[in-house]
């Protein structure tokens, strides 16, 4: 990992290269399971349903956008849920891999490539939920820019779902030891060059450099006042049902947590807020 200068567009490039690349590996692992998805399967994890229901109570029947959907599962259960869904990415491969799934899935999902941060005026003021989940922010240099454009995506009164991976567990490369090698708020972007994946560690991937930025919860919560958000809801998740980066062990009760000291850190957080 080094420290580079928070040169947007470069980063931009790079990752959309790496997702493209993500794109050609994911769909058939321990994290994307398309057979079972075509069988039925659900692919929201417990926090996502969970922030659903806070957020909007049920989907059905509901203009959906889900932002940086990659290869489109979570749009399928939504649309599975009733909702009228409009996935976004940046990555053309990504996009055209959701198609296939949809199609797979017998399911009617609209794709649009674009950038998360600057969607194009004809998704303006369409939505009643913004949906973005998961290792989502890491990918964005200008925080304040994804929040005007959740905005300018919504309707009046409409809301945005917010799950992500919480600050706190961003920073560690691992546990034990414990080793930090990415900062808790924004300082720029930090490149990686790393193989494998979060859904397939062993995987080749053809394009493995990448700039992520921090966010810390703070920066995250004043990026949605200043897009003139309401922040109806701040939620975090000591534990989850799934490890999405894959670094810690199961529980004997089931449940993922991120230790340090015998203690446990922020895992999650769920954030819910209103235009």
């Amino acid at each position: 990992m080094s420290r580079i200068p928070a040169d947007a567009a470069a980063a931009r490039r790079a990752n959309r290269a790496q997702w493209d690349a993500l794109a050609r590996v994911h769909g058939q692992d321990r994290y994307y399971d398309t057979d079972a998805l075509v069988a039925g399967a659900d692919s929201l994890r417990e926090a996502e349903a969970a922030g659903l229901r806070l957020a909007v109570g049920a989907v059905a029947g509901l203009d959906v956008i889900h932002l940086q959907c990659h290869i489109g599962f979570d749009s399928v259960s939504l649309a599975r849920r009733g909702a009228r869904v409009t996935g976004v990415d940046f990555s053309a491969a990504s996009l055209d891999k959701a198609r296939e799934v949809a199609r797979r899935c017998g399911v009617d999902v609209a794709f649009v490539r674009a950038d998360a941060a600057d969607l194009p005026v004809e998704l303006h003021g369409r939505f009643d939920l913004v949906y973005a989940t998961l290792g989502v922010l890491c990918w964005i240099a200008d925080l304040g820019a994804w929040m005007r454009s959740v905005a300018a995506a919504l309707r009046p009164g409409g809301r945005l779902l917010l799950v992500e991976i919480h600050p706190l567990y961003q920073m560690f490369a691992s546990l034990g030891p414990p080793v930090l090698d990415f900062p808790y708020a924004f300082d720029g972007g930090r490149e990686f060059d790393e193989d494998g994946s979060y859904a397939d560690p062993d995987a080749h991937v053809e394009s493995t450099r990448t700039v992520v930025f921090a966010h810390s919860l703070g920066e995250t919560v004043s990026a949605a006042l200043g897009a003139e958000l309401r922040v109806e809801t701040l939620e975090e998740h000591l534990d989850a049902d799934l490890d999405p980066r894959g670094d810690v062990a199961e529980e004997a009760d089931g449940r993922y947590r991120v230790r340090l000291g015998g203690e446990a850190l922020p895992m999650l957080f769920t954030l819910v807020a209103r235009r």
